[in-house]
Parts: C-alpha cells; sequence; structure tokens
C-alpha cells in the first residue's frame, strides 16, 4: 500500500509540473528576455568550460534560448513539455529538440557536455534521472549542474509574492551535499563546485560590481543565488589497457645529474621514452646528455635544446617531441624521485584524475630541501590558487606534473585564452587544465634534498612572479 502511495505522490508531482511548464510555454522567451541578465550570467560561466568542437546536450532545455547561447558544433535539447519543445523547435530549427521525459532517455549516442540548469528541483526522482545520464556520457563527459542555494528559498519565496519572480510548484530545495550524494549513488564523481549571483536583478555598473567582484570574496560568496557542481564518470579501471608514457626532464646545469634518473627510473606503463631538453646550461650539461643514448641504450632516450628561455619553453619543447600516450614531468635536480612516478602513472590510469600535480608540502622535507621563506612562500600561494581555481591545489610549483596527451592537444588549442604569459610551465598546464574542466588532483610526494648543482630558483624574482601569476589567475580566472 505504501508503494502505491509512493506511485501516487510522485504521478501527483509530475503532473502539475507538466501542467505549470506547458502552460508557461507560450509566454517564457518573453519571461526569459525579461530576466536576461540572471540567465546571461549562467551562459558566460558554462561557457567557459565548454568548447567550440564539443557535443552539447541541455536535460530540461524550455523553450531553447540558453542552448542556443552555449558554445558547441552540437547541440541537442530535450524537455518534457511537448508545448516548450514545440516553441523551441520554431525558434532555433538548426538545433535537435525532443520530447523526452528525463526518467527515460533514448537519444542513442553520447555528449562531451551535459548541462541541467534550476531543473533539478521538479525532478520527481533525482537519482532516476542522474543514472539515465550515464546513457549519453562517454568516459570525459562533464556534467554541469546549476541550481538554487537553499538559503534563497525564503527570498524566492517573497519575490513569487511581490510578481518578481513567477510563482512555480513546490520544488526540492537541495543542499551541496544532497546533489553529490545522488551523483555519487548514480556513478559520477563530483570534482567542484562554486556560486555566482550574489544580485540577481541588472542595475548598470551596481549589478556588475557586486557579482564579478563582491560576490567572488570568500563567506561572500556562500550566499550567492547560483550554485554550481561540476562532475565526471566514474570510469572503471582496465589493468590491462596500459599506455605509454612520455617523461619530459628539463635540465639546465644539471650535468651530474643525467646519469642518475636514467639509473634509477623504474620501469612502468606499456612503454617508455625519456626526452631530456637542454636549457642553456653554462656548464657541460649538453656534452654529457649526447652520451646519454649509446651508453643507456636499453631506454627510448630522445635529446633536444631548448632556442627560448625558461622551464615552461623547455617543457612544451619536450611535449612537442612526446608519442606517449601520457605526458610527465621530471625535474633534472631530481627533488622528487624518479621512484616515485610510477604512482602518478597508477594515479591518471586509476581515473583518480586527469590532471595529476605533484605535491611537496604533505611530507616532512629532507633538511635543505627547500628553504624557509620559500615553504612559507608555497603554503601562501597553495591557499590562494585554491580559491581561485575552485579546487584543492596545495602546491603549484612542484616539477612533476602528469597529463593525458590527449588533453595536452586540446590545452595547446585552448592556449590563446591564456596567452604566453608564464616562463615557469607550471601554471601553463595548471590554468589550462582548469580551462578544459579537467579533474586536478595533487599527490604528495617526499621531496628530496638536491644532491648536485645549486637551484635555478630566486626566491625574490619568482616570489614577485608568482604575485603576477595570481592577479593573471584572478583576471582570467575568478574576475572573468
Amino acid at each position: 500500500m505504501s508503494n502505491e502511495l509512493e506511485f501516487d505522490i510522485k504521478y501527483q508531482r509530475r503532473d502539475s509540473f507538466f501542467k505549470h511548464f506547458e502552460k508557461l510555454a507560450s509566454r517564457h522567451s518573453l519571461y526569459r528576455k525579461r530576466y536576461k541578465y540572471f540567465w546571461n550570467d549562467i551562459v558566460h560561466y558554462c561557457n567557459y568550460f565548454i568548447h567550440e568542437d564539443d557535443t552539447v546536450l541541455e536535460i530540461g532545455c524550455a523553450t531553447g534560448e540558453m542552448l542556443a547561447k552555449f558554445k558547441g558544433k552540437e547541440k541537442t535539447g530535450i524537455d518534457f513539455s511537448p508545448s516548450m519543445i514545440e516553441v523551441a523547435k520554431s525558434q532555433f530549427p538548426e538545433m535537435e529538440f525532443y520530447v523526452m521525459d528525463a526518467e527515460n532517455i533514448h537519444l542513442n549516442k553520447t555528449f562531451d557536455t551535459i548541462i541541467l540548469t534550476h531543473v533539478t528541483g521538479y525532478f520527481v526522482d533525482v537519482l532516476s534521472i542522474f543514472e539515465q545520464l550515464k546513457k549519453v556520457s562517454h568516459e570525459k563527459t562533464r556534467i554541469i549542474i546549476n541550481y538554487y542555494n537553499f538559503l534563497w528559498e525564503p527570498l524566492l519565496g517573497i519575490a513569487e509574492l511581490f510578481g518578481l519572480k513567477k510563482k512555480s510548484p513546490k520544488q526540492n530545495w537541495l543542499t551541496r551535499h544532497d546533489v553529490v550524494t545522488f551523483l555519487y549513488l548514480a556513478g559520477f564523481d563530483s570534482y567542484r563546485d562554486t556560486k555566482r549571483m550574489l544580485f540577481p536583478l541588472y542595475i548598470p555598473l551596481i549589478s556588475t560590481l557586486i557579482n564579478k567582484y563582491i560576490a567572488r570574496l570568500p563567506i561572500i560568496n556562500s550566499l550567492c543565488l547560483n550554485q554550481y557542481i561540476f562532475a565526471r564518470p566514474i570510469a572503471e579501471y582496465n589493468k590491462h589497457d596500459e599506455k605509454s608514457v612520455s617523461i619530459v626532464i628539463p635540465a639546465r646545469n644539471e650535468s651530474g645529474n643525467l646519469e642518475s634518473a636514467i639509473k634509477r627510473m623504474p620501469k612502468f606503463g606499456k612503454r617508455q621514452e625519456l626526452i631530456f631538453i637542454e636549457g642553456n646550461s653554462t656548464d657541460d650539461t649538453w656534452e654529457q646528455m649526447q652520451k646519454l643514448p649509446a651508453k643507456y641504450p636499453d631506454f627510448d632516450i630522445k635529446l633536444d635544446q631548448q632556442e627560448g628561455k625558461g622551464k615552461g619553453d623547455a617543457v612544451r619543447k619536450g611535449f612537442n617531441l612526446a608519442q606517449g600516450d601520457i605526458l610527465m614531468i621530471l625535474d633534472a635536480d631530481l627533488t622528487v624521485p624518479p621512484e616515485n612516478l610510477p604512482s602518478f602513472y597508477d594515479a591518471i590510469m586509476r581515473h583518480k584524475g586527469e590532471f595529476i600535480n605533484g605535491c611537496r608540502l604533505v611530507y616532512p622535507m629532507e633538511k635543505g630541501a627547500m628553504r624557509f621563506l620559500n615553504l612559507i612562500g608555497n603554503k601562501f600561494f597553495s591557499i590562494v590558487f585554491s580559491w581561485l581555481l575552485e579546487q584543492s591545489i596545495k602546491d603549484t610549483l612542484c616539477g612533476t606534473k602528469v597529463i593525458f596527451k590527449s588533453d595536452y592537444e586540446k590545452l595547446i588549442k585552448n592556449r590563446k585564452f591564456f596567452g604566453e604569459f608564464d616562463p615557469f610551465g607550471d601554471f601553463d598546464l595548471i590554468f589550462g587544465a582548469y580551462k578544459l574542466n579537467l579533474k586536478i588532483v595533487d599527490l604528495p610526494i617526499r621531496y628530496r634534498e638536491r644532491i648536485y648543482g645549486d637551484t635555478n630558483i630566486s626566491r625574490f624574482t619568482h616570489g614577485f612572479l608568482l604575485f603576477r601569476m595570481v592577479a593573471y589567475a584572478a583576471r582570467k580566472i575568478k574576475f572573468y
């Protein structure tokens, strides 16, 4: 009897939602136009992570205005309201629209990006609908869910009372924990969340000041109206699907470390190649480097010299030469031990993340591994960059970073957004991974004292450059 009662309640709720949206369809476009400032901000933020060659699916697309503004080469919308879809087809005949219940998706294709904008509150069975998303997802699919912050429920009720917001049937008010739990149960990994829009009405200058700057600040941000959660499918690990690995080793004045990098290199992956890039050394690094292929014939070794300056230039040159499925960086000073690299390989192969970032700030360091001021600076910048990137990034300057070559090739296409701004190379990769909407994961390592040579890092000069990186990231990421 209880099952029958539950079914009856679900049917009544669904029927009330259906009647509401059917009635709303004829004037929905005008309503969206009236509050375009609010809706355009959602489009602007989602488009930051959508790319021109993406295929995009919007669940609950209504009359299609938002879908039309999203980036993407192929865009599809579904909605359970026939009247909404009829209007959408008439307005945007170049896109695909289907009358379809999100509890029973049947599209026979997968999408790069799936967007759910202010519809989770109307789902009678949230888990069932999230489970349906697996049908239209591939391994690299990104789910973007946007919904109201439950703290705003009383204010939105008042707005409905005074006609500032359309009246709607009672909907779900979900916390971040609720949405993340539903996604996990449905087989999705939630890896980033944020909030936007503190003042949803448009007043010239005032709205921009509040929403673009004040609303992005810590603590205040938790009060914003729009919540976003990013998720990806939880992929299964296939231990038989080994990948090839390219390990790029930039070396400037590292003559005494070159052979140790080879001798200490563990075997992992389907195939390995070691790519040494010499960078304007004043010692005999290049001369010693040229002896390596003949001396170690069992290793696939490539050598080159950079024409430009800086580690970033060396890494880009090495990555361009790489043939492996997975790209890795190992600093030639070996303060990150080569013996740690299998852990990075395992993390990316087991889909723990798509950009694996080494972190030196967890385990105790060897005496002399990092100077005190450098340590304090790194901890300060870890807090700042974690806030900027909306993911935990404890150590931006650890030399070891790992990414799939296929993702790096997309990062190259996106590089024009940030430009050539980074002499280190670390931020080019970290910011690029963020813009690609990849899951970034810190992997703690034990940081060693260098055995040969002196550090190439200047704490004051490079500290100033780090402040420049913070300002740059704030402008291109947080306050964009």
